[in-house]
Order: C-alpha cells, then sequence, then structure tokens
C-alpha cells in the first residue's frame, strides 16, 4: 500500500512537474511574440536580413553562404556603411545629405590622382582628401546653420559640383589605375595570422570572434543588471539567454566562414573602428545626447541651452569625412578612380539608415542597427548579382524593399 501510494505520488508529481515545464514554455512563446510585437520596428531588419540571406542561399543553389562570397559581402558593404554611419547621425536631426555619394567618388579620384600622378606619399594624401572632406563639409553645414539654406537644396547643389568636379578632375586622364599596395589594402587585403598556422583555418580571426562573443555576452549581462538595479523592464531569463546564444551563433559562423578563407577583411576592421566610436558617443556622451534631443525637439533643445547650430555643423563635417573614408574603400576595392564613382551611393545610404529603424521623423536610430540595413541592402545587391539579374531589376527590387521598411516604420511608430 504504501509503495502504491508512493508511486501514485511520484507520478502526480511528475505531472505536476510537466505542467509547470509547459506552462513556463507557454509564457516564454508568449513573451516572445509580445516582444517581437512591442519592438516590431527593431527586430523586423534581423527578421528581413535573415529571410534575404536563405532565400539567396537556395536560389543560387548554395553558393550565398560560400567563405568567398561572404568575404566579398563585407568589401561591398564596407563604403556603404561608412556612408550610412554618417547619414544616420543626418537623418537623426532631419536633414539629408545628398552630395555624400560624389564626395565620396571625388575623394577617391583626387587620392588617385595625388598618389599616382604626383607620387604624394600615401598617407599624406589619404590626410589631405580627409581635410577636403572636413572642409566640405564646414562649407554645407555653414549654409545650413548660418544662412538657413534647407539641407536638401544645399546638398543637392553640392552633387551636382562635386559630380562635376569629379568629372572634370578625370576628363584627361580618365580611369586611373592605384597601384600602391598600402592604399589597395585597405580594402583588398586582410589581417595577418599567427606565422606558420597550417591548419587552414585563420586562427587569428577564431580569437577576435571569440573575444567579441565574450565582451557582446558581458555587455548584455551588465546592461540587464543595470536596468534591474534601477527597477527597469527587463525580458525573462530564457528569453534573455536565448538571445545572447542567437547572437553569439550568427558572429561565429559569419568569423568561421571568413577563417576558412583568409580571415577578417581589414575593410571590416576599419568599419568596426568608426562604428564602435560612433555608437559610444551616441550612446555615452553629451554631443550623442544633443543630436536626440535636437532630432525630437530642436526648439526645446535650444531653450534648454543646446547649441544646435554647432551640433549641426558637427554633423555635416562627419558626414563628409566619413564620405572621404568611404571614397578610399571604394577606389581600394576597384584598385581605380572612376568617373562613374560615387553614382547612387548616398540612396544606398538613405535606404540603409531607414531600414535600420531611423525614424522618418527624426529623433530615433541606432548607428549599429544601421549596419543591419547596410546588409540587407548589400545582400540583396551580392545575391543578385550571383543569379545574374539584369541592373535595372535590381533598382527596382531595392526601391521596392525600402518603401516597404519606410511604410512599415511610419504604421508601426503611429501605433
Amino acid at each position: 500500500m504504501g509503495k502504491s501510494q508512493s508511486t501514485a505520488a511520484d507520478i502526480a508529481l511528475g505531472y505536476d512537474d510537466e505542467s509547470r515545464s509547459g506552462g513556463k514554455t507557454m509564457a516564454a512563446f508568449k513573451e516572445l511574440i509580445t516582444l517581437i510585437k512591442t519592438n516590431a520596428t527593431s527586430y523586423m531588419m534581423y527578421f528581413a536580413l535573415v529571410v534575404i540571406m536563405l532565400v539567396f542561399q537556395i536560389w543560387t543553389d548554395g553558393k550565398f553562404f560560400t567563405a568567398q562570397n561572404i568575404t566579398n559581402l563585407f568589401n561591398q558593404a564596407a563604403y556603404v556603411a561608412v556612408l550610412a554611419i554618417g547619414m544616420t547621425l543626418i537623418l537623426i536631426l532631419k536633414h539629408i545629405d545628398l552630395s555624400c555619394g560624389y564626395v565620396a567618388g571625388l575623394s577617391g579620384a583626387v587620392a588617385a590622382i595625388m598618389m599616382e600622378k604626383m607620387g604624394v606619399n600615401v598617407w599624406i594624401a589619404m590626410l589631405a582628401v580627409l581635410l577636403m572632406g572636413l572642409a566640405i563639409g564646414f562649407y554645407q553645414g555653414t549654409l545650413v546653420t548660418k544662412f538657413g539654406i534647407p539641407a536638401f537644396i544645399t546638398t543637392l547643389a553640392g552633387m551636382f559640383i562635386f559630380r562635376g568636379l569629379l568629372t572634370r578632375s578625370l576628363a584627361k586622364s580618365g580611369t586611373i589605375i592605384v597601384t600602391d599596395e598600402t592604399f589597395k589594402a585597405m580594402c583588398q587585403g586582410f589581417i595577418p595570422d599567427i606565422p606558420g598556422n597550417t591548419t587552414g583555418v585563420h586562427i587569428v580571426t577564431m580569437i577576435i570572434a571569440c573575444i567579441a562573443v565574450a565582451a557582446f555576452v558581458w555587455f548584455q549581462v551588465r546592461s540587464r543588471r543595470n536596468k534591474e538595479k534601477y527597477d527597469f523592464p527587463v525580458v525573462s531569463l530564457s528569453i534573455f539567454i536565448t538571445g545572447c546564444i542567437a547572437v553569439s551563433v550568427v558572429i561565429l559562423f559569419a568569423a568561421w566562414m571568413l577563417a576558412i578563407n583568409k580571415g577578417i577583411p581589414i575593410s571590416a576592421c576599419i568599419v568596426g573602428v568608426i562604428l564602435a566610436g560612433y555608437a559610444f558617443m551616441l550612446s555615452k556622451t553629451k554631443l550623442g545626447r544633443h543630436i536626440y534631443g535636437i532630432g525630437g525637439n530642436d526648439q526645446a533643445a535650444e531653450l534648454s541651452g543646446v547649441d544646435v547650430k554647432k551640433v549641426t555643423l558637427f554633423a555635416f563635417c562627419s558626414m563628409s569625412v566619413l564620405a572621404a573614408v568611404a571614397g578610399f574603400l571604394y577606389t581600394s576595392r576597384l584598385s581605380s578612380a572612376t568617373p562613374t564613382a560615387g553614382l547612387a551611393f548616398e540612396m544606398d545610404a538613405i535606404a540603409s539608415s531607414y531600414i535600420g529603424g531611423t525614424a522618418v521623423s527624426g529623433g530615433i536610430g541606432k548607428v549599429t542597427n544601421a549596419i543591419i540595413g547596410t546588409f540587407v541592402i548589400m545582400s540583396l545587391t551580392n545575391g543578385m548579382n550571383l543569379m545574374s539579374i539584369d541592373i535595372s531589376y535590381q533598382y527596382i527590387v531595392k526601391g521596392i524593399i525600402f518603401i516597404i521598411a519606410v511604410a512599415f516604420d511610419v504604421k508601426s511608430r503611429k501605433k
């Protein structure tokens, strides 16, 4: 009798545990659905990126997720990513820069002319072009802040001017082939590996990936603890752990694809450094808070003592300097400066920022999300190139994706 009672109790206890386990699973699932609904704008870009990559993996018969193509994707996305970082600041402030594409093209051309035609040292040439970018940003920012000319008109005029200067600078020589190995390494080189490594896997890349995963998890745990300390709402522990694991797997997978090829491209390191600097500035400094404040309500920010003109001028200077860097990366990837460089660069940058969740109304946006938007745009381009789709159809597809992303953003923010 005692034995049967014990068995019945065990069965009942087991059933109770199973019920509780099922209840916890359902609760976690409901929380995940609620989390997705309330943060649809933030998560949609990740969902879109995954879907686009998987679709092209199927449509290209497995050519998309190859080591060589992933490396190419990183190099192709580098110059757009740099432009998108600068454009995000401009869009948060409720302005726009239509000239950055041809500023990038002109910067690459001037650098090539200085190095190949004038024999200037590569570092001096790049420094001079960066200063040129700063001067362009100062000029356009002054027109916007001092003279009150709308950014759309100022930068549209700038687009014509810099396109003309680009065409004029290459009128006699045409395309200039860049031979400087240091300059070409910006978008064709890779970080060095451990000497004597014969495993076929880039060890340094995997070490960096492991460090990146550890840093990501540490920052996430620290952020969660800080929120709990001040009684801010946080997701359940199961959802939190699942999210950390998912991101870690993506980082390690991307690193593995790079490691079995040639390792991390130098262009990715350049983008990473710029991204880290701007992400820190926007989230941890007074300047970043001022940028968001002006974007949210410029009049209230000015009444609070924020120098709106200086912050806006900084954003335009920043945009043009980053456009110069983007010009270096693009010219380095092609090993040449061409009269067509810069065509529609600004459109890819604007689309990347908006797809990344930057609000059309201003005041909201993250440079880290702009990078995800960049990969959405460049994955479309890369995948359609692998399928040999005509460029005219590529523009149509990117336009459709862009309008869907903006419409979704507007609708979700109204809710």
